[in-house]
């Protein structure tokens, strides 16, 4: 039974969605320019951008596929977090990369790769991110709504004004509607002051709950929980059968492309004061992504040692229970009234912050390096700043409208953090090349560019159709690691054949 009382952690709640709303809001008479939309006029100190980054890359559907890593792995679950904090200690303090990246001035990566490969890879960058962007986030709305239904134990359907719908529906509409209203309004100021916000009160939530975690249940009987249903593969990634060599070797590729060409983290890059502000962001962030995948990962193991069998909802297609609402479920049951409000807002916090950025972070690129260079190519005079900030917010809106519907539509196969590293590689493995070539090797140009681009979108889209339909779905569920490492390296290799084959003396230029 929850511990959800809808009087006082009902008020919790509010009140902080009404302090987020106004924050978001009061900030949008300094949005003058579309520069100040998308990048925050480029002001944004060091301490903010920290916050800002943190509160971004923590939302609710980040704590549910971390929980899932612990339930079903353990504590050799937190592998990808640790290389992820690894992975950005190194860019933050050597400056790979996002030092030339932000001394180019330039408001998005595709921008910077039109200077070295011409507008056409611009335009073809733009649409590969745009692609793996909207696919990867199109489940955060139903993965925020799945968590408060269930930690919140509510009723599975909703009458308004005579209409019954589905709570999760409802659920994902408000949501969506909330964080749309700030950043569209706002745009990146908007973003970062609540973030802000978003960051301390996400990080009172998270301590206070893992606090209570380890006074009630105990350290003890959480590792004993972890060695009794994995062993020695519950602390150690290579000895556990569903992480291995290869899931190591996929996520080491998949964070350190992130960390370089992820969009919404290379914006705090862009939006930084100068390149060396960005550095520091990076650097200082760094070790909140092992916190990222080790607090909702102890969460996950607190389920699997105090859940009892058939506590957990099955799947949708009925083939088990459905370990992504292991955490929800054990959070409802164990955490108390008064805390229960504090931990939602929290939560709640996180996924406002997660969803504003990418929302403004995709609409940026479209407007930016898709319509830009249609319009470029045309001959158009670029749009004021008035008229651009219309085209801005309208796009976000519509981005909007996707995600609700896409994320009532589509269900990943597998576990969460695999589907999001797949549609994440659709431009993490191409822009990854891209960007190291532009930044350091002479030789790269347009025909390298185009292949990689390619061949690096041309694997991991495969897996996410043959998840789906065909004779091969088990075989690419269980391999989308192993057959998307393919995309980073073929990437690179087309890059390298592409740029050797094409005569020196014709790149492009352009912007």
């Amino acid at each position: 039974m929850t511990h959800f009382n809808w009087l006082l952690d009902g008020s919790i709640v509010g009140l902080y969605l009404l302090a987020t709303m106004i924050a978001g809001v009061m900030v949008r008479k300094y949005v003058g320019k579309v520069e100040d939309f998308i990048v925050a006029g480029r002001e944004m100190n060091v301490y903010l951008g920290i916050a800002s980054l943190a509160a971004t890359e923590f939302g609710i559907v980040t704590c549910m596929y971390t929980a899932q890593n612990g339930y079903e792995k353990g504590f050799a679950g937190a592998i990808p977090g640790i290389l992820n904090a690894g992975a950005m200690l190194l860019v933050g303090v050597t400056g790979f990369c996002i030092k030339p990246l932000r001394d180019s001035g330039a408001m998005t990566i595709p921008e910077l790769m039109s200077r070295r490969y011409g507008p056409f890879v611009r335009w073809l960058a733009g649409w590969v991110i745009v692609l793996g962007g909207l696919l990867n986030m199109g489940v955060f709305l139903r993965v925020g709504g799945e968590f408060l239904v269930y930690v919140c134990n509510m009723h599975p359907t909703i009458t308004i004004l005579g209409f019954k719908m589905e709570m999760l529906v409802f659920i994902m509409t408000i949501l969506l509607i909330g964080v749309a209203v700030y950043t569209i309004l706002g745009g990146m100021l908007s973003v970062l002051v609540t973030d802000f916000l978003q960051f301390v009160v996400m990080s009172i939530g998270l301590l206070a709950v893992t606090i209570l975690i380890l006074k009630n249940i105990g350290w003890t009987k959480l590792v004993g929980a972890v060695e009794t249903h994995y062993g020695a593969g519950g602390f150690n990634p290579f000895t556990n059968p569903d992480i291995g060599w290869q899931y190591i070797i996929f996520n080491a590729l998949l964070c350190s492309a992130s960390v370089l060409t992820w969009q919404t983290c290379v914006s705090r890059v862009l939006a930084a004061k100068d390149s060396k502000t960005g550095m520091k962001v990076y650097t200082g962030t760094s070790f909140f992504f092992v916190c990222r995948f080790l607090i909702p990962g102890l969460w996950g193991i607190a389920a699997l040692a105090t859940l009892a069998p058939g506590a957990l909802p099955m799947k949708s297609d009925g083939s088990g229970p459905n370990t992504l609402l292991a955490m929800p479920v054990f959070i409802g049951q164990f955490v108390p009234i008064g805390l229960m409000g504090i931990l939602i807002a929290a939560m709640l916090a996180a996924d406002m912050s997660t969803d504003s950025s990418y929302m403004l972070t995709w609409g940026s690129v479209i407007y930016n390096d898709i319509i830009g260079p249609i319009r470029a190519f045309l001959k158009r005079e670029p749009w004021g700043d008035k008229k651009g900030l219309l085209i801005n917010r309208s796009i976000i809106a519509c981005i909007g409208v996707f995600l609700l519907f896409f994320g009532l539509w589509y269900q990943p196969p597998g576990d969460l953090w695999t589907y999001l590293g797949v549609t994440g590689t659709i431009y993490l493995a191409s822009m990854t090349t891209l960007l190291v070539a532009c930044c350091y090797w002479k030789r790269a140009n347009d025909w390298g560019a185009i292949g990689a681009i390619i061949v690096g979108a041309f694997m991991p889209v495969v897996t996410l159709i043959l998840q789906k339909v065909g004779p091969w779905t088990q075989w690419f569920t269980k391999n989308a690691t192993l057959w998307n490492i393919g995309a980073f390296v073929f990437a690179a290799v087309a890059m390298v054949v592409g740029s050797l084959l094409k005569p020196q003396t014709s790149q492009p230029g352009g912007n």
